[in-house]
């Protein structure tokens, strides 16, 4: 067979930062408030809880200022007073390695909710379903999705302001990711440490409620802050319960399941542990992600608030001094972090900007590791049924446009031909009936998109493997690159490449069709990719060669993949 040359057609630029005309010049667009759906088809503004809230604090207050004359509620905080003695054995105070974890923890956190918030605007809904139709989300922070079928996944992101969002702009879901996933190993690294100083000192038994009497407790100490006649504070020897059950949750419930929820969305992990994803679906996890996120923002909002109106000094001594103390030495050093942590605010989006490489190289040096172990997991066939096929499956990426695809679409794809070659025995032209006549393989499997959106689709055709059984790749062939028929968003071709080990995976495939029938236009007609242990970007749609190669340094901009080199994605995606 004649080489068909396709590396021609691809962009060999690499992106080395993020100006106007990165990503085909996507314009901002900007969402609505966030809302939440009340009924079949009400939504509620969730600004009003500002409202909302301040009214209610001045009504508990109220209340609570008369509920403090009553006789039997001026027993019950008498005998109640708002915490219990500390276990024996408790230790007395807060240690210097504490406060300095509490820096990291308030320091790596903002990074994680500013980059969080970033994915999150790639697809600005969240659903309690496994897939994503349109109108079944329970909360968006976006218009309704308008009625037409050319809408895309892509389309429906919006932007986000700098100092917002990690980064802000529109679609930088790659930067945000290299930011969310690298940071969160810092932060789990940060969490291990204290999970096991806490332990080995003694400091959990600050932290753990010992006894029942923590609830009433709570309830006296609610009564006692919303009167404005606060209880006596001494966290330097014991939390007080409403505090206790904060810190125990933070800790102990909040905490790990922002690490059991985000490993929910990994499509390796899903896809091989079916029984845990079956209830755990992506978009369970993914708004159980979100709600945690909430849980974080509420947490620090009161806890900031009590500590600045409850005793300043002598609070900011106990984390930042390590002394119970009313100097200034604490508030000095707090001070000083907060300059720090308010210059990395302000520069992180312009830093991510002009030097988005650096920030995907340190991501992938955080990450990588974790990716690289994901995505050698096999994925087990058979776990879903047709039953699971979710009723709307989202469109994505830019169609095909070229005259020589138009042409073989109006064909039917007639003359249409699949080009395998490079460091292979036998390169092969397949043409669409020669595909149908190789085993057929049949699946039904969980789509993972990186921008957050899921579904569930049947999807019939050829099996990588048959593929490889036919053209015989050679030892030195190690990874598989994939060549459309599509544009990318700048210039040349879409391409993505994948490791040649994946390609003998069960799930892995060429699909021709799409619950049973022939793909469609929006979908890859008439081949595309499946590799269920990689999230939806790399599986190529509109395919028209497969070349194997030993290395994919030349090919396009070198880095694996079309959203690689312009958009700052990585080539293991599988987390």
């Amino acid at each position: 067979m004649s080489d068909p040359g396709f590396r021609h057609e691809l962009d060999g630029r690499r992106h080395a930062s993020v100006d106007e005309r990165w990503a085909g010049g996507l314009p901002a667009q900007y969402g609505v408030a966030p809302r939440v759906r009340i009924g079949r088809d009400k939504w509620f503004n969730l600004l009003w809880l500002i409202l909302i809230g301040f009214v209610l604090l001045i009504a508990g207050i109220a209340v609570a200022k008369g509920l403090r004359n009553i006789p039997a509620v001026q027993d019950f905080i008498r005998a109640h007073p708002g915490s219990s003695e500390p276990p024996a054995g408790t230790p007395e105070g807060i240690p210097a390695w504490l406060g300095w974890q509490h820096f990291l923890n308030l320091f790596l956190m903002i990074f994680i909710i500013r980059s969080g918030l970033s994915v999150l605007a790639d697809h600005p809904r969240l659903y309690w379903t496994r897939n994503s139709t349109p109108g079944s989300e329970w909360y968006r922070m976006h218009k309704p999705v308008p009625d037409d079928p050319t809408y895309t996944a892509k389309a429906d992101s919006i932007s986000l302001p700098n100092g917002v969002g990690l980064p802000g702009r529109r679609h930088s879901i790659g930067l945000a990711r290299w930011w969310h996933l690298g940071v969160d190993t810092l932060w789990l690294l940060n969490g291990v440490v204290f999970y096991v100083l806490i332990f080995t000192t003694g400091q959990w038994k600050r932290l753990v409620p010992m006894s029942w009497d923590v609830f009433p407790n709570s309830v006296s100490v609610a009564i006692q802050y919303l009167s404005l006649d606060w209880p006596l504070e001494n966290g330097w020897v014991n939390y007080n319960s409403a505090q206790l059950i904060a810190y125990f949750v933070t800790v102990f419930i909040a905490a790990p399941a922002a690490l059991v929820t985000g490993l929910g969305m990994s499509p390796a992990l899903s896809t091989r542990f079916h029984r845990i994803s079956s209830v755990l679906s992506i978009q369970l996890a993914r708004s159980l992600h979100f709600l945690v996120l909430c849980w974080f923002l509420m947490f620090v909002v009161v806890h900031v608030t009590l500590v600045f109106t409850t005793g300043a000094l002598r609070n900011l001594n106990h984390m930042y001094a390590s002394n119970d103390g009313g100097s200034w030495l604490g508030f000095g050093v707090f001070a000083g972090s907060m300059v720090l942590v308010t210059v990395a605010w302000v520069a992180a989006s312009p830093v991510t900007y002009r030097y988005p490489r650096v920030v995907q190289r340190i991501g992938f040096a955080l990450i990588g590791p974790a990716q690289r172990l994901f995505e050698h997991i096999d994925s087990k066939p058979g776990r879903y049924t047709d039953k699971d096929i979710s009723p709307f499956f989202w469109a994505n990426g830019r169609v095909p446009e070229s005259a020589e695809y138009l042409a073989l679409q109006e064909g039917g794809f007639r003359d249409y031909r699949l080009s395998v070659y490079g460091l292979v025995d036998n390169p092969v032209d397949l043409d669409l009936d020669q595909l149908r006549a190789m085993a057929n393989h049949e699946q039904i499997t969980q789509h993972f998109c990186i921008q957050g959106w899921s579904g569930v689709a049947k999807w019939g055709g050829v099996s990588m493997q048959a593929v490889l059984d036919t053209v015989r790749p050679r030892p030195e062939a190690k990874w598989v690159v994939f060549y459309s028929f599509a544009q990318g968003s700048e210039e040349g071709i879409y391409y993505d490449v994948h490791a040649i080990e994946q390609m003998s995976y069960h799930l892995t495939m060429l699909a021709l069709d799409m619950n049973g029938e022939p793909l469609n236009y929006h979908h890859g007609a008439p081949v595309r990719l499946r590799n269920e242990a990689q999230l939806g970007f790399k599986m190529v749609k509109w395919i028209k060669g497969i070349e194997f190669v030993d290395d994919f340094k030349d090919v396009g901009g070198g880095l694996g993949g079309y959203n690689n080199d312009h958009e700052f994605f990585g080539y293991r995606q599988s987390i």
